[in-house]
């Protein structure tokens, strides 16, 4: 009895041991293309499944995440007989994971074969100085051709893009020549620009500086022409007060013989070469004892 225990608990633990590690637990991103009886049964998507021993196997894990695919340098010839070094990057992806295992061998070698052939071609049929300036065109015709190619292996080519085109030693020496040349004219370009800029600047400033200086002088001249006027001014308004003054003391004959002789004591200290006595004053000799009288201060009320 203890025996006939024994071998019935070994056989369930032998049978759960083999439930156990046939349970499969697929993750995300990926699928299990699996096998019965050596031919294509099924596509596990992520989640749990059970295979049945003996019976079923997985052929294959495929990851369904978008790939990347870094090529080394393959020689190509321009249609100009220049023969160059180009490398590519394709990145794509498995869209059927059943064509992925069955539809070839190594997809990424094929791949990678498929791309060197059509750079090739394309780049055959184009210049080395259209080739250097048109990776665009380059990557959207090698994608293309790539994702039409790989439809049937289940393969899904999002994009293709050239990393690298290394023309010969030659080429290349003399494009940096050519580079250098155009970075040294760049620089005079620049230099010759700040110069331009700078004498601008000058001139403007020695501009402004002129109109500075000429609005000062205009203001002086302002000011002094307002002054001047102001002088004028002053003195009209101070011969108008003592006219009005002369005028309100009622002034005699005597005080205006006096007045008249002042002027014309200024006239005769002046540049005048001639002088016209007013026939007033030509009777100098009646004049000159009232004027005394005028002058002498009264001793009497």
């Amino acid at each position: 009895m203890p025996i006939m225990l024994f071998v019935i608990l070994a056989l369930i633990f032998v049978i759960l041991l083999i439930v156990v590690t046939n349970i499969v637990i697929v993750p995300q991103s990926m699928v299990y293309v699996v096998e019965r009886l050596g031919s294509y049964s099924d596509t596990w998507s992520a989640g749990l499944h059970v295979k049945i021993p003996f019976i079923e196997r997985i052929a294959k894990k495929v990851s369904l995440k978008e790939q990347v695919a870094d090529f080394p340098p393959q020689p190509v010839i321009t249609r100009d007989n220049v023969t160059m070094q180009i490398d590519t990057v394709v990145f794509f992806q498995v869209m059927d994971a059943k064509l992925y295992t069955y539809g070839v061998n190594q997809p990424i070698a094929a791949i990678e074969s498929l791309s060197a052939t059509t750079l090739r071609n394309i780049i055959g049929e184009m210049e080395l100085d259209h080739t250097l300036t048109s990776r665009d065109v380059i990557n959207g015709k090698i994608t293309a051709i790539l994702d039409e190619a790989t439809d049937k292996w289940g393969i899904k080519v999002n994009r293709v893009e050239v990393k690298n085109i290394i023309p010969p030693r030659e080429i290349q020496e003399a494009m940096e020549k050519q580079m250098k040349a155009e970075r040294e004219k760049r620089a005079v370009i620049l230099k010759a620009d700040g110069e331009k800029q700078a004498a601008i600047t000058a001139a403007e400033g020695e501009k402004e500086a002129a109109i500075l200086r000429a609005d000062a002088v205009k203001q002086q001249r302002i000011l002094e022409a307002e002054g001047e006027a102001q002088a004028i001014l002053a003195v009209q308004k101070a011969n108008a007060d003592a006219i009005r003054l002369l005028n309100e003391a009622m002034p005699n004959d005597k005080v205006l013989a006096l007045r008249s002789l002042e002027a014309l004591a200024k006239v005769a200290n002046g540049k005048a070469t001639k002088i016209i006595i007013p026939s007033e004053l030509q009777n100098l000799g009646g004049v000159v004892p009232s004027i005394k009288e005028l002058l002498t201060d009264p001793k009497e009320d």
